[in-house]
């Protein structure tokens, strides 16, 4: 399936819930009502159970437990709050994907964004953006799963949805790879024009005409999250390194394993997802 068509394959990309589709129209306006963005929350029961689940696991090491959507945007600001939507809503459009393990996925994903946004911080980036955008990096690997599971299999077999080189697998046998879909789909969402282009330049942030800070921060969170998905030792670390994109950012292999989570199984905000 070409990259168009799988864009607008209807059962591939999940119909944006209407209650996020308002909470975004309002998160994006110049200033957005912290009262309005809990009201809207609220009125999702699904939605505000996934969110506060996020809100109290150990991503934002909160000082105390958040008990409803106007708590969470008032504690952990407005930023993190939209990430926390779209997390939410990505776990509850994503069931039974042919093909891949949502456990396994979400907890990369997770690991992911944790990584990145710790990232950012050194590099004095915004680390809301980098949260989200860690957490959504890999999307397209689901929709591509959704909607051509038969070309999908044989490529796992060779090599999994987490393999160090899976999109070079892809890119042999689709033309194309995750990147693309996912920034194919976020665009479709309206999300920032900044997240597009970091998932769509994550995989060569710095090469021809791109120059991407957040998708080098992604490409850095991603392989460090896969690499310990794959237990890789010391050795395979060194090895495997994307050192040109850590030199760009100036961040060696040390800084970057300096900033691994210190819990790396997430099991409170892991139930967001798949609980």
């Amino acid at each position: 399936m070409e990259l168009e068509a799988l864009l607008n394959y209807p059962r591939a990309l999940p119909a944006m819930p209407r209650t996020v589709s308002d909470l975004l129209v309002e998160m994006n306006r110049e200033d957005p009502s912290p009262k309005r963005v809990g009201d809207l929350i609220g009125r999702d029961p699904a939605l505000t159970t996934r969110v506060l689940r996020l809100s109290n696991s150990a991503f934002f090491r909160v000082s105390r437990k958040i008990g409803s959507a106007d708590e969470a945007v008032a504690l952990l600001g407005m930023t993190h709050v939209r990430s926390l939507v779209m997390a939410a809503a990505l776990g509850a459009s994503f069931k039974n994907v042919p093909g891949i393990d949502l456990k396994q996925f979400w907890r990369y994903s997770l690991r992911a964004a944790d990584i990145a946004r710790s990232l950012a911080g050194v590099l004095h980036h915004n680390q809301g953006n980098a949260f989200t955008a860690g957490l959504i990096h890999g999307i397209g690997i689901l929709v591509m799963h959704i909607a051509m599971p038969d070309r999908m299999a044989p490529i796992n077999v060779s090599t999994p949805p987490l393999d160090l080189n899976r999109a070079a697998a892809e890119r042999a046998a689709l033309g194309y790879t995750y990147a693309e879909v996912g920034a194919g789909m976020v665009e479709r969402w309206q999300f920032p024009e900044e997240m597009v282009s970091a998932l769509a330049n994550q995989l060569s942030p710095f090469e021809g005409e791109s120059y991407d800070p957040l998708a080098g921060v992604l490409h850095l969170a991603s392989w460090r999250a896969r690499a310990e998905e794959l237990h890789l030792d010391d050795n395979g670390l060194a090895a495997t390194f994307p050192d040109m994109v850590g030199l760009t950012l100036g961040l060696d292999l040390d800084s970057v394993l300096g900033k691994d989570p210190s819990e790396w199984s997430f099991s409170q905000a892991l139930s967001a997802f798949v609980g």
